[in-house]
């Protein structure tokens, strides 16, 4: 049975003494698959920090096992790089656990080596960063990720303006991770459909609003209109979900 690693207990989060949401109550499984929405300033970010540790939370408390996270930020907040290749830009992932002034071993360069392999971009492995396209970018912050070799791996907006096939292509390679790798994952994404047909549960977030639970037991179009104060219709085709927006009369 997989064993619980990361609790929130009647949790407010926010900024100093500000909070943004209250009443947080959140219990994540080893290996679960946990997708992440709500509107734009609904508190997204802040949940990530709280999660990774980097903002305390107003008050309540939040239990994090021994964990080693992996970080893919949304992609357009890591631009522009300095000039490093594909390969420099991954191992900074192995910075982040050793130190950037430590001579990395033959271990941390396999390790790299891997994980490019895994994402599939080892061809890329002396290109400028800089130079690649939106989609090859954002395999390498995963793979960036992936050699920080974490437990739990937390992705913003990974699809963010991709086109199609990449876009598909990302969501096969993600639930890959989670398969394969065993990781538990956060997702968070605007596009709802993506999400729900991804994740196994989800956190529905907004200002003074806020639901966890399993993906069947939470996604309604009732829940969704709590939280983003908008009509949405939910279709299932073939066991799909299908979420649209529904456009005031």
């Amino acid at each position: 049975m997989n064993k619980e690693i990361i609790k929130f207990t009647n949790t407010s989060i926010g900024y100093g003494k500000k909070s943004i949401v209250d009443g947080i109550n959140l219990s994540i499984m080893e290996n679960d698959f946990v997708g992440i929405v709500g509107p734009n300033g609904a508190g997204k970010t802040t949940l990530l920090k709280t999660l990774l540790g980097n903002l305390k939370p107003v008050s309540g408390s939040v239990y994090r096992d021994n964990l080693r996270f992996g970080y893919v930020p949304q992609r357009d907040t890591v631009q522009p790089l300095l000039p490093y290749t594909v390969f420099e830009v991954v191992m900074m992932g192995r910075y982040s656990l050793s130190g950037t002034f430590k001579k990395l071993s033959q271990t941390d360069k396999k390790i790299v080596e891997e994980s490019l392999a895994y994402i599939g971009i080892s061809e890329l492995r002396d290109m400028n960063y800089n130079s690649l396209s939106g989609g090859q970018r954002q395999r390498t912050l995963i793979a960036r990720a992936l050699a920080v070799e974490p437990t739990v791996l937390i992705l913003d907006e990974p699809t963010n303006g991709m086109d199609t096939p990449s876009h598909y292509s990302l969501l096969e390679l993600i639930s890959k991770l989670h398969d394969e790798k065993k990781l538990t994952i956060f997702l968070v994404s605007h596009l709802l459909t993506d999400v729900a047909n991804i994740v196994k549960k989800i956190v529905l977030l907004d200002k003074d609003y806020f639901q966890f639970g399993n993906i069947e037991d939470v996604l309604s179009e009732e829940n969704l209109k709590k939280t983003y104060s908008s009509d949405f219709l939910i279709t299932r085709v073939e066991e799909e979900y299908i979420i649209t927006y529904k456009h005031p009369k």
